[in-house]
């Protein structure tokens, strides 16, 4: 249906918002009603059909809990089940939103919005009753089935989730924490989520927090004045302020203490950060995107993790699922590797033996894409002829980790797990004669990660 035939009903209990939805959509539309009560939401609906009703999430009703506009929502699917609602949301009460998806809306828009975004939803919205579907339920949302300018590859149901999270959060101002194994792909989704996002021509700048000590987390991140300690020989820069106008992304959030989450609490509470050796307060406007592999609602329930950062940090939560957990993406990863790895070290790019894609299929992947992608790579290297072969895949020595966690038998598997660990990460770093970067890449972990463990084993 083309926008100058459709009937539009908008229901928000914000008079700007209704004003302005009607001056945007009324040269446009062949109709548009507005309404501030929802409580006369069906009384509208038993008297006229509409083609496309924009629903507000929250009001000011007796309900009180945020999720009015689920409510409403459901109201309306009860009412007529074909209905295409599009749902209204401030960027805060974006992960309800999300889920409203779920419950049957067809899309929604973060306000403030951008006009031009907001006809383009419309139309997409009307898009299957132009195609004579107007008794049909409202199509899904599309949904992309990869992020490949990101090496975001998948055909999972999983990872499309991921997928549709990422094209739907990304042009909002909402704060993301993402949440997966190591090697899952955390930074690719963080730098998605900036790419996509209005702020795409202005920074993006990472910080690894498990690699700052106490005494370098606020000179790292909040920046330093000439001779606030002994070796600030010039003022410098902190992240905050370097990111400031893009997107700062925070890796390995968990791993910070108790001291440094109040710090960085009072930091994105305040929207300013102070330099180390000032009394002056630097304004700061960054779009937060954080990670962890850390049970960060475990860790708050022991109080070894502030429940208020919490909240700070994941306006949306997006969990990255492993790879044993993806089906055949595990092919699709490979082949793609495969491709990359042959171009890169000027071979043809070798076909996959049927037995190899078994195989390859089988294994639990405790390291994740990282795994995978390193077990390609050394494939392509070492490999004879021009299709991989079963005998060309040595995987890497965490599968006797994963390999022990599923058979150890309580209560002596933590002790057999931790000693099986031990020796596992011994026998990497001696194979790599003490390079603690190629051993981190083998064991499917991050550096910082690898030291940890070192630290744990007292290696």
């Amino acid at each position: 249906m083309i926008l100058k035939k459709a009937r539009i009903l908008v229901v928000d209990d914000d008079t700007d918002v209704l004003f302005a939805m009607r001056m945007l959509l009324k040269p446009e539309v062949q109709e548009v009603v507005t309404e501030k009560n929802p409580e006369l939401l069906l009384s509208l609906l038993s008297k006229q059909r509409f083609d496309v009703i924009f629903l507000d999430m929250n009001y000011k009703s007796t309900l009180g809990s945020g999720n009015e506009g689920l409510y409403w929502l459901g109201r309306i699917r009860e009412k007529d089940p074909t209905a295409t609602v599009i749902m209204i949301t401030a960027h805060g009460e974006v992960s309800t939103a999300v889920r409203s998806l779920k419950a049957g809306a067809t899309d929604f828009i973060v306000k403030p919005w951008h006009n031009a975004q907001l006809l383009e939803t419309l139309a997409a919205a009307l898009a299957p009753k132009e195609a004579g579907k107007a008794t049909a339920a409202p199509a899904a949302p599309r949904r992309p089935t990869s992020f490949a300018e990101f090496e975001l590859l998948g055909e999972s149901e999983a990872m499309q989730e991921v997928f549709h999270k990422i094209e739907k959060v990304a042009p909002t101002e909402a704060n993301v924490l993402l949440l997966g194994e190591n090697g899952t792909g955390k930074e690719l989704v963080a730098k998605a989520l900036h790419q996509k996002s209005f702020r795409v021509n202005k920074p993006f700048v990472t910080a690894d927090l498990a690699a700052m000590s106490e005494g370098i987390f606020e000179s790292e991140l909040f920046g330093h004045k000439k001779g606030a300690f002994t070796d600030a020989r010039e003022d410098r820069q902190g992240r905050f302020a370097a990111a400031s106008g893009g997107t700062l992304f925070l890796d390995e959030i968990g791993n910070i203490s108790l001291a440094q989450q109040a710090k960085l609490l009072t930091a994105l509470q305040n929207r300013q950060v102070i330099p180390v050796g000032s009394n002056t307060p630097v304004p700061v406007d960054i779009r937060l995107v954080s990670a962890t592999n850390a049970p960060l609602y475990e860790l708050a329930a022991q109080q070894q993790f502030r429940k208020d950062l919490i909240y700070r940090l994941n306006t949306v939560e997006i969990t990255l699922p492993p790879l044993r957990a993806r089906g055949d993406d595990v092919l699709l990863l490979a082949q793609h590797f495969a491709g990359v790895y042959a171009a890169r070290n000027r071979k043809a790019t070798p076909a996959f033996h049927p037995a190899t894609l078994q195989k390859l299929r089988e294994h639990p992947w405790p390291g994740n894409v990282r795994e995978l992608q390193h077990a390609v790579e050394r494939a392509i290297i070492l490999a004879e002829g021009d299709v991989l072969r079963p005998q060309d895949f040595h995987f890497s020595a965490m599968e006797t980790v994963g390999a022990a966690v599923a058979t150890a038998a309580e209560p002596e598997g933590p002790l057999q797990l931790s000693a099986v660990e031990r020796s596992t990460i011994l026998r990497v770093i001696e194979r790599h004669n003490g390079n603690i970067t190629k051993a981190a890449k083998e064991l499917g972990l991050t550096r910082t990660a690898l030291y940890r463990r070192l630290e744990k084993h007292d290696l």
